[in-house]
């Protein structure tokens, strides 16, 4: 095999790769051998099929398939004779001229993960910004956890419905006199309030009693998403069976030893390590996102185009969906498109702090064990009741998924020891400080360690990073039993809130600040 080297510019490389015939037919001669063998014809003994009438009825086949493995292998022979590191796959291209019998000639363009010189992990400063839990804090959290307890008992059939009450009821409803499909439901409970139902539905059942009957007079969004119900007025007759008032929970024992625990102080003991979990994670996030910041404003090196222009589109396909959620789609991706510039610097940031973590992570040795792949594939396989053998499966034989699986608690490992490392100061702030201080840095989507053995093609949906909603959305509805479904609100995809615990996907940067006006979609997460 010849190699000729055409194209060193930079990051990108081109190579001319040449196959002797001779190769190519000594290959398809050892298929026909072993074809031969196994072939059974009429008229000739179990293997004793002549080789050229084998190849006369199989020979382009096992041409293609000779073709495919000799350009495959020599992809790999030029890889490892020349010592690449390959940033994404390979281009291959075989000569327009080639036919069978000619040298195969094929030309390969990649593009290589850059040689970082030196790496600075040393002097290192951050502050930590440490909130203790007070005691009104987990007051607060134990006076939101009795709500969550509360029961609803019957009311008087004398009662009034209100905001906050359950009102059981059978409905049937009509568009344009006709009853539609999912618009009928039986003892159906909804809470006045909650925002479950379609706009304006639940405000027409305040001040209703048991027993009676009323009409609901509503619109259906425009963006329903049954098509032929989008923008209609409906009519619900809606008959109440009962009126149920909230019965708070008493903040006592009781509530405790209903949760099988020993006394009131054993729940508010765990819902205090439970908040001090959370400010943790909070105070780990902004650690990590001023330790990248301080990584990429002392690191400078040329990123391959091809990672950048991948990492863009994972942000700007993520960007457009969540524009799409807005009250006016268009002009949200109108706005959006003033900060493309904007995004794909970012996408570039992330794509070099990727690359930097990965290299700081071989040179200190870290690496996740096989002990720890075997824990987040159970845990990935945990999320397919009834397939986990077919997802544990899958990523054992699937190295680029096995990867990208790695690749999130790789960069946690890379962090926690620079972070321990580095020369912490630290500072008594609240809580609504230290959120503050994550919003304020918080301002695009996170991305992941890019290195050898990524796959570079999986999404950043990790649920830290997602953009602020700028316009106010309709109620969302809770998952609807199918004879519901026409009077609930449409259940949107909502964007997830920062994650205070700090996955760790934050391998990106913040755009410039802007005093003009940000797109409805613009990110609102940073790391």
């Amino acid at each position: 095999m010849q190699i000729a080297e055409k194209t060193n510019e930079g990051l990108k490389r081109q190579y001319e790769v040449t196959i002797p015939a001779k190769d190519l037919e000594s290959r398809i001669d050892a298929q026909l051998t072993q074809v031969s063998g196994q072939i059974r014809m009429p008229g000739f003994r179990p293997g004793k099929v002549p080789k050229n009438l084998v190849k006369k009825m199989h020979g382009e086949a096992m041409h293609g398939e000779a073709l495919n493995a000799a350009v495959q292998d020599g992809v790999q022979k030029l890889i490892a004779d020349k010592k690449l590191r390959p940033a994404m796959q390979p281009g291959v291209a075989l000569a327009d001229d080639y036919a069978q019998g000619k040298d195969v000639v094929f030309t390969v363009d990649l593009e290589v993960l850059p040689e970082i010189a030196s790496v600075n992990i040393e002097g290192i400063t951050l502050e930590k910004l440490v909130v203790e839990p007070g005691d009104a804090e987990i007051e607060d959290a134990l006076k939101r956890f009795a709500d969550q307890q509360k029961r609803f008992e019957p009311a008087a059939k004398s009662y009034k419905a209100a905001t906050g009450d359950v009102v059981v009821m059978d409905f049937v409803g009509s568009v344009e006199g006709e009853e539609f499909e999912g618009g009928k439901g039986e003892a159906m409970q909804i809470e006045i309030g909650s925002g479950r139902l379609i706009p304006g539905f639940e405000d027409q059942l305040v001040g209703v009693k048991a027993n009676d009957k009323v009409k609901v007079e509503v619109n259906f969004p425009e963006d329903y998403n049954v098509a032929y119900l989008k923008g209609k007025p409906a009519v619900f007759d809606v008959l109440v069976t009962e009126v149920r008032q909230p019965q708070e929970a008493a903040i006592d024992d009781t509530l405790a030893t209903n949760l099988g625990l020993e006394n009131l102080d054993k729940l508010k003991e765990i819902l205090k390590d439970q908040i001090s979990a959370e400010l943790s994670g909070m105070t780990r996030t902004h650690m990590k996102r001023k330790l990248l910041d301080h990584l990429a404003a002392n690191h400078d090196f040329d990123v391959p185009p091809t990672m950048v222009e991948a990492e863009f589109g994972q942000i700007w396909t993520q960007l457009e969906h969540e524009a799409s959620q807005e009250s006016d789609p268009a002009a949200a991706v109108a706005e959006l498109e003033k900060d493309r510039d904007e995004y794909r610097r970012i996408a570039e940031r992330r794509v070099r702090l990727g690359l930097l973590l990965s290299e700081i992570g071989q040179k200190e040795g870290v690496n996740v064990t096989q002990a720890e792949m075997n824990r987040l594939i159970g845990q990935e396989a945990a999320r397919y009741p009834g397939q986990q053998q077919q997802v544990v499966k899958y990523f054992q034989e699937n190295a680029m998924a096995s990867a990208q699986l790695r690749a999130p608690l790789y960069e946690d490992k890379v962090v926690d020891l620079l972070i321990g490392k580095a020369e912490l100061t630290e500072r008594s702030v609240s809580r609504e400080e230290l959120q503050q201080a994550i919003e304020d840095d918080d301002e695009t989507p996170t991305g992941h360690v890019h290195g050898p053995g990524c796959g570079h093609d999986h999404d950043h949906s990790d649920g830290e990073g997602k953009p602020k909603k700028a316009a106010k959305k309709t109620a969302k509805a809770e998952t609807a039993e199918p004879k519901e479904d026409a009077v609930k609100a449409e259940k949107k995809p909502a964007a997830k809130k920062t994650d205070a615990k700090a996955e760790a996907t934050e391998a990106d940067a913040k755009p410039e600040k802007k005093p003009a006006k940000k797109a409805p979609a613009k990110k609102a997460a940073k790391a």
